[in-house]
């Protein structure tokens, strides 16, 4: 991807806890733990989390980012995306970045830039339709890698 190298935790629904843990608790927390791992391995890493949110009332859409003040890029790189999501695929979406705390884990824990990216709300009718597509499951991918390459663009 543009020269960069890029891991991923896990690319199906699948825990990657220790061998042998048992317990849905101990699971999930070696689950974070690991991925906690990765996302520190490298030095000078941007990381992304990337969900799709779900909210008990279904008018709700639109993408919305969240960061950690652990970081003193996060925020930067939270609005780039924000702003790459507005610009590309939803003009209508006025979700502001979100500080988050020790409740998400992997932003509050991380020593690189990090984002937890929610790409929109399965719990709306009309964009889990579009989240489920190919198409526009492509158009989400290539509107974060833009952002990254812009964040990456303005800080080198």
């Amino acid at each position: 991807m543009s020269g960069y190298t890029v891991l991923t935790t896990r690319d199906t629904d699948r825990s990657i806890h220790d061998e042998g843990i048992e317990g849905i608790a101990n699971q999930k927390s070696s689950d974070m733990d690991n991925r906690l791992a990765l996302f520190n391995s490298v030095q000078g890493a941007i990381c992304l989390s990337i969900h799709q949110n779900q909210f008990t009332d279904s008018r709700y859409s639109g993408a919305q980012m969240f960061y950690s003040d652990t970081n003193s890029e996060n925020a930067a790189l939270a609005q780039r995306l924000q702003n790459q999501f507005v610009a590309f695929l939803q003009p209508e979406n006025q979700r502001e970045i979100k500080l988050c705390g020790k409740e998400l884990f992997l932003c509050y824990y991380s020593k690189n830039p990090t984002v937890m990216a929610e790409c929109g709300f399965l719990s709306n009718p009309e964009e889990a339709a579009l989240l489920i597509t190919p198409e526009y499951q492509q158009k989400v991918a290539f509107t974060l890698y833009s952002a990254l390459i812009q964040y990456c663009a303005e800080i080198s």
